[in-house]
């Protein structure tokens, strides 16, 4: 079959490749994959910059959908053509502090697929058993595709940042997080503001069709001012910057009010200078989110379900697997929101 392979350490050093068909071991299913949505990590795997460990040659792509395909000794509960997505989390210790606490997202020893194991940009991706999960069936493979990075920020937004119905919130960034973080802030009855600059045009408006209260281009107004005007000089209660630009964090900081909740879900690939003084002089909660849990799964699942989150419209190009190339250079200059490949 083909796949896109990292084939070895190094920038670039990526192509299609025929590979052999895999098959699945005890406890494993084999998904067909039908739609594998580009993550930002693919990108730094691509350039080698990857924060998460990858082990070479390996197939990439972590975010799919798929139909059930063959079963392996021991799997009960699918049958074949179920309409499912799986977790990228392949392989975890299962005994260390993390794991027994319920956060094997943050196992030192965890293993994902697209990473360390082969991922879903093929035809076929071998996957634990226990990591998958049934696609709504009023969801189509392109949304279902989404579903990895919403998981992602339900753990963030719901499960690591308590906020209620009628808290402000502030999302920087109206990328396809951010465009995520909205709908599940609205969802739970939040107020939401979302920021970003003048070349996010196309982005702020399509924030503005999926409920976003208010809108800021940071370039053409002061961001903390407006939200200071809206809260009544208070600040918001909560910031979720996933930009991954160290302006943003400055301007989150500033523009949140005291004793409130900051949790960090943009990547930024780099070391940041912040001034922390603010964290203490406001006393502010502050978090990082680092992938997702099942349970952020089975919530995201939910929200999709009851079409509390919509994700159709956040994806922007659907190209086939051959003309990834494309698709990276597409997503890497932030042309259209969320780039789709097929097999």
């Amino acid at each position: 079959m083909k796949a896109l392979v990292k084939y070895e350490k190094g920038p670039g050093n990526m192509e299609i490749r025929d590979v052999s068909e895999p098959r699945p071991e005890k406890g494993q299913i084999k998904i067909e994959v039908k739609a594998t949505g580009i993550c930002g990590t693919d990108l730094h795997i691509y350039h080698d910059d990857s924060v998460i460990a990858v082990n070479p040659p390996v197939i990439v792509g972590h975010e799919f959908s798929g139909l059930v395909a063959e079963l392996g000794e021991g799997t009960v509960g699918w049958n074949m053509g179920d309409r499912v997505v799986s977790e990228l989390g392949f392989e975890v210790c299962g005994r260390c502090y993390n794991c027994l606490a319920g956060f094997p997202n943050l196992c030192d020893r965890r293993k994902s697929i697209g990473y360390w194991y082969n991922g879903a940009f093929a035809r076929y991706v071998i996957v634990p058993a226990e990591g998958v999960h049934p696609l709504p069936d009023n969801i189509g493979f392109e949304e279902g595709a989404l579903t990895e990075p919403l998981a992602c920020v339900v753990h963030g937004a719901l499960e690591l940042t308590p906020f209620a119905a009628g808290d402000t919130v502030l999302i920087s960034g109206p990328g396809p997080i951010g465009l995520m973080t909205l709908q599940v802030a609205r969802a739970q009855g939040a107020i939401t503001i979302v920021s970003g600059v003048s070349a996010d045009q196309s982005r702020l408006r399509l924030a503005r069709e999926l409920g976003a209260d208010h809108l800021v281009d940071v370039e053409r107004e002061d961001a903390v001012e407006r939200v200071l005007e809206l809260t009544g000089g208070r600040g918001a209660d909560v910031v979720f910057e996933c930009s991954g630009n160290d302006r943003a964090v400055d301007a989150g900081f500033s523009a949140i009010r005291k004793r409130g909740r900051y949790t960090q879900l943009g990547l930024f690939g780099r070391p940041i200078s912040i001034n922390f003084e603010r964290v203490i002089s406001k006393e502010l909660e502050v978090t990082g989110s680092f992938g997702q849990r099942r349970s952020a799964w089975q919530r995201a699942l939910a929200l999709m379900a009851r079409q509390k989150v919509s994700l159709g419209p956040l994806v922007s190009n659907v190209l086939p697997l051959s003309e990834w190339k494309r698709a990276f250079e597409l997503f890497e200059k932030k042309q259209g929101l969320k780039v789709v490949l097929k097999p």
